[in-house]
């Protein structure tokens, strides 16, 4: 599990959040991997690109569970 940490934040965007936990090479990979379907937010799959991640969430990528604090 990565856990990310909001530090001043309000929020992430989804496609950014794949991107600088590494588990997507760039912001555009991450858009076609949520197009796809492939991306889960407290378990339910999310097709929106820049849904706001808030402190709580728990993102699901290719196995590998995201935890946002």
């Amino acid at each position: 599990m990565i856990e990310f940490e909001l530090e001043d934040r309000e929020f992430i965007e989804l496609n950014n959040l794949l991107k600088v936990t590494g588990l997507c090479e760039s912001g555009g990979r991450a858009k076609v991997v949520i197009a796809e379907g492939d991306v889960r937010v407290n378990g339910i799959v999310e097709l929106r690109k820049r849904c706001k991640i808030r402190s709580g969430n728990e993102v699901e990528y290719m196995g590998e569970k995201i935890e946002v604090i």
